[in-house]
């Protein structure tokens, strides 16, 4: 089958890309809801009709099933689903992290996945939980990828193979298998085992375990975040590098009677009005939809509404550069996706290599904002800069005779020269009134510069409420203050 995996934008890590599954095409990131033959609250068609391009099923349910199993075998699978687009299948892993056994062997799961005319397959991969020892950790990472080795030469040329990326919370590991199904030559990589982490909202460790796997994964490779499908918490995951997403949140918290957000999870019994503008909650009220006898189906329409919506929302902010500021307003719905979103800035050194050079602006959203790829780049861009002589650094950006250059100041960036006033990230850059956090960050570009050029003399003037951070930021440097 011909596959692959373009990017057409990005932002921070996340791509707008296409993959390609032999004639067809998946616009990423996407969703995949995910499909269970037996209780399908909202069909396929329907979801094709509401855009989704691709969807998941599982194998094994498919494998068990005496209503279901010879018709997805004749006449196929994407006939008994009524679904045109790409159709992945999960291989039974999930029923074997939660019960521990299931009937069917790697080779017997692939071979089924491919007869029943699976888009793109998944191996029997090994899920190693949260709390595994390194010991399990390493032993499991080494059945995977030896079925997914397997998995090439029994599948050949036919569906695509998704290549699960494992190795527990032990970071080099899953560096190590990223690199391993890497060298495989694999389009799609799933990051697995990472549900524990979000049901338990451990965010900061499932930055961390994404960013070790995108360290050993190819550039070109379409990256799945297994069991990822709240709209609260995509535009964190897209951010970290993630393509692809399937979730059954949409239907399991409808039956719960859980109404979805992009900034969390209400119940409808709490609700007197309906805070969303889809389909479904023009046509009713939150009294309609709690007594209606189709509530349950009605819900998980709305609920993959919110959540496809949340991915076209994506979509354009990674077109506008305006990804960072998406992350920052999602992650501040909940005190541990500030701990994701705060993790993932920590990593800005490493993700500003991706990060594209322009952007249609900056805003500045709190001390979170200093440590964006933005302001690390420009950090880092400062030492490029010769200058000689008397400096002037100017904190009202104005020029001054008797220096030999005279730079402007620009939180949280810092120094710089008049030609670069209207290029970005400076001209672009909206910051309300200026607080400590801001304008320490800018003395560390100061700090950048003059380090830069030690023989030069550097001057700071700047009003009298600034003068003792700018000494303290910047150690012998000359300050002049303005009376305030």
């Amino acid at each position: 089958m011909i596959a692959g995996f373009e990017v057409l934008h990005k932002d921070i890590a996340g791509r707008l890309g296409r993959l390609r599954v032999g004639e067809k095409v998946v616009r990423t990131p996407a969703l995949l809801p995910v499909v269970n033959p037996h209780l399908q609250v909202v069909s396929p068609a329907e979801m094709s009709a509401m855009g989704v391009e691709a969807l998941i099923t599982n194998a094994y349910i498919f494998f068990r099933s005496e209503q279901f199993r010879d018709r997805a075998l004749d006449p196929g699978l994407h006939s008994v689903l009524d679904f045109p687009g790409v159709i992945m299948t999960d291989s039974g892993s999930f029923q074997l992290s939660v019960y521990g056994d299931v009937e069917l062997d790697n080779r017997e799961t692939l071979e089924f996945q491919k007869r029943i005319g699976s888009d793109i397959v998944v191996p029997l991969d090994l899920p190693t939980p949260p709390g595994a020892d390194r010991k399990r950790a390493e032993a499991e990472l080494d059945i995977t990828l030896s079925r997914v080795k397997e998995a090439r030469d029994i599948i050949g040329n036919g569906p695509l193979i998704a290549a699960p990326v494992q190795g527990g919370l032990f970071e080099d590991l899953r560096e190590e298998a990223g690199r391993a199904v890497s060298r495989l030559g694999s389009v799609v990589t799933p990051i697995g085992a990472v549900v524990p982490l979000m049901e338990n909202y451990r965010y900061r460790e499932l930055v961390r375990v994404v960013l070790a796997a995108k360290k050993g994964l190819s550039p070109g490779a379409c990256v799945h975040l297994f069991g990822a499908g709240h709209p609260v918490m995509l535009a964190l995951a897209v951010a970290m590098g993630c393509d692809l997403f399937d979730s059954a949140a949409y239907a399991l918290y409808a039956k719960q009677g859980r109404y979805l957000t992009v900034h969390g999870t209400l119940s409808l019994d709490d609700l007197v009005e309906l805070p969303c503008s889809c389909s479904i909650c023009r046509a009713h009220t939150a009294e309609d939809l709690r007594t209606s006898p189709e509530r349950e189906r009605l819900l998980a329409l709305h609920n993959l509404h919110v959540t496809l919506a949340e991915i076209l929302r994506i979509r354009q902010a990674i077109r506008d550069g305006t990804l960072w500021e998406l992350v920052d307003e999602r992650c501040r719905s909940h005190p541990r996706l500030l701990d994701g979103y705060r993790e993932l800035l920590r990593a800005a050194p490493l993700l500003e290599a991706s990060d594209r050079a322009t952007k249609r602006r900056f805003f500045y959203r709190g001390y979170e904002s200093c440590l964006r790829t933005e302001v690390v780049r420009y950090h880092r861009d400062l030492s490029r800069f010769a200058l000689a002589g008397r400096v002037l650094v100017s904190f009202d950006n104005r020029s001054e005779p008797g220096y030999d250059a005279c730079l402007g100041f620009r939180p949280p960036f810092g120094p710089f020269p008049p030609a670069l006033a209207e290029t970005f990230p400076i001209g672009q850059s909206e910051v309300p009134s200026w607080d400590t956090s801001m304008v320490r960050s800018g003395c560390e570009g100061i700090a950048i510069l003059k380090a830069a050029n030690p023989e030069a003399v550097f001057t700071v003037r700047c009003g009298s409420e600034w003068a003792f951070l700018v000494e303290d930021e910047v150690p012998g440097i000359e300050v002049l203050c303005d009376e305030a």
